[in-house]
């Protein structure tokens, strides 16, 4: 019930879903390999790897999609959706590194096919290639692409922070993710329909469609990290839990245990690193993977109200599709 990409469909979604914008993805695709190249053979390997990383080129389409649902695609549009797919990337390869993740769309990640300088170079790469192409739209691009991507790295910072703070409150988890996850995709709405000439108050309102959207992401995406399968997602699971992270279906088991030497037991388990399957018969019991999963469908559909305003096309219709496909995805 979502857009795909060109590149890699959303959780196999069909292709007509891309139809409104299928051509503008099919330049950002090729913009996109057209710039990540080098004229060094070992950076030239690195930078074209990186390339196939990002799979679901999610945020592109919802910057496409937005302009076509307020207006018109402009190139102006080509070039921002490739940026934030760029700056989508490097925090991808970022992560795989704090996570020390093997796997991502089912191939190696850098940092395992390479090593960590590697890629954090390659996110530097990536981050820094963003910027300069971002300045050929025009400034004001520049400061909001700028802004967007120093919240996600303060995210970052904050989800980093909290490591092993399982005392983490429900409203600390909402603020990590809006940042780190919800800022990116709010963005991408914001300057899809910006650059579309929309009012302010379409801005607005779209950019608040792409931050609903996005939390709505990533609580899925934190569930599958409990729930999902290696071989369907096509990257590594169970980080969340090896690198101390708390996320909602934890966080709410920890408030919500039956006693208080079951939180005990629990944060035991934690501290011994103990695997997913030792963790998931707690969250059950106390109903945390389905309350998680509501509160990921109640952002969906805060998402889908915010497009009552915009008036009927086929892009709409995929706009109104995705927040429901997302949170019911199985990678």
């Amino acid at each position: 019930m979502s857009p795909a990409t060109s590149a890699a469909p959303l959780n196999g979604a069909p292709a007509r879903m891309y139809l409104p914008i299928a051509t503008e993805m099919e330049q950002v695709e090729e913009t996109f390999r057209r710039e990540m190249h080098s004229s060094y053979k070992y950076v030239d390997e690195l930078v074209r790897y990186g390339v196939m990383l990002g799979g679901k080129r999610l945020r592109p389409a919802l910057l496409l999609l937005t302009a076509r649902a307020v207006g018109e695609v402009c190139p102006a549009h080509i070039t921002l959706a490739t940026v934030v797919e760029m700056i989508h990337t490097a925090t991808l390869v970022h992560d795989d590194v704090l996570d020390n993740a093997a796997t991502r769309r089912h191939l190696a990640t850098v940092n395992a096919r390479w090593d960590d300088e590697a890629s954090v170079l390659l996110g530097d790469f990536l981050f820094s290639h963003a910027f300069y192409m971002t300045a050929a739209v025009d400034a004001a691009a520049c400061r909001t692409i700028g802004r967007a991507t120093n919240i996600v790295c303060e995210g970052e910072l904050r989800q980093k922070g909290s490591r092993g703070c399982f005392e983490l409150t429900e409203e600390d988890y909402y603020g990590i993710i809006n940042a780190k996850t919800a800022e990116l995709t709010a963005v991408c709405c914001e300057l899809g329909a910006r650059y579309a000439g929309a009012s302010d108050a379409v801005a607005t309102n779209m950019q608040s469609y792409g931050r609903e959207l996005g939390i709505a992401f990533q609580i899925a995406d934190d569930l599958l990290d409990f729930t999902g399968e290696e071989h369907e997602t096509g990257k590594t699971l169970g980080t969340d839990l090896q690198q101390q992270k708390p996320t909602l279906p934890l966080i709410h088991t920890l408030n919500n245990t039956a006693s208080a030497a079951e939180r005990v037991a629990i944060l035991d388990l934690l501290a011994d690193q103990s695997p997913v399957t030792a963790i998931l018969p707690h969250l059950d019991a106390n109903g945390s993977l389905e309350y998680a999963r509501q509160q990921a469908i109640a952002f969906a559909d805060r998402a889908i109200a915010r497009l009552e305003s915009v008036p009927a096309s086929p892009a709409k219709e995929v706009l109104r599709m995705l927040p429901d496909f997302a949170v019911r995805r199985s990678h």
